[in-house]
């Protein structure tokens, strides 16, 4: 009687190897991807930070030394940055005041002060103004925002 080999277990244990280095490869693609768009949003959000600010600039020049002297009846403009950001900035200003603030020595009358409130929001959307509700629901949208209180005199 002669022994009878067995055959097909390296057949089977390729197999098995193959089918697990799939499952890594498919693993690696995922965590890849979801990276690439965490990455791509944080882009995003720097690019908000960054257009925020320059609008916080914009508004006090506008403010304190351009067109939006007295904030009469509070101002609101719409910047379309997005051919260099990809974002809409929206400047509001409104005036609170003016509030009475210390003597004058000279004169003794109450200093009367103004006080103004510059509020800027950066966002991520495709059409202004911001904030933007029905961009606000799309996984890439990003927003940033600062108020501000200004006295000038």
């Amino acid at each position: 009687m002669t022994p009878r080999t067995q055959s097909g277990f390296g057949a089977l244990a390729a197999v098995v190897v193959l089918v697990l280095l799939a499952l890594l490869a498919a693993a690696v693609v995922r965590l890849s991807s979801g990276a690439q768009q965490g990455i791509a949003q944080e882009v995003r959000a720097a690019r908000a930070q960054a257009a925020m600010r320059a609008g916080v600039d914009w508004g006090l020049y506008q403010l304190l030394r351009g067109t939006w002297v007295g904030c009469a009846g509070g101002k609101t403009q719409d910047l379309d940055l997005r051919a260099d950001h990809g974002v809409w900035v929206t400047v509001s200003c409104s005036l609170h005041g003016p509030f009475r603030e210390g003597q004058d020595p000279a004169t003794l009358l109450a200093v009367e002060k103004k006080v103004y409130e510059l509020s800027v929001v950066a966002c991520s959307a495709a059409a202004g103004p911001c904030p933007n509700a029905a961009a606000a629901i799309t996984s890439s949208y990003v927003e940033r925002a600062r108020r501000l209180t200004v006295s000038p005199d």
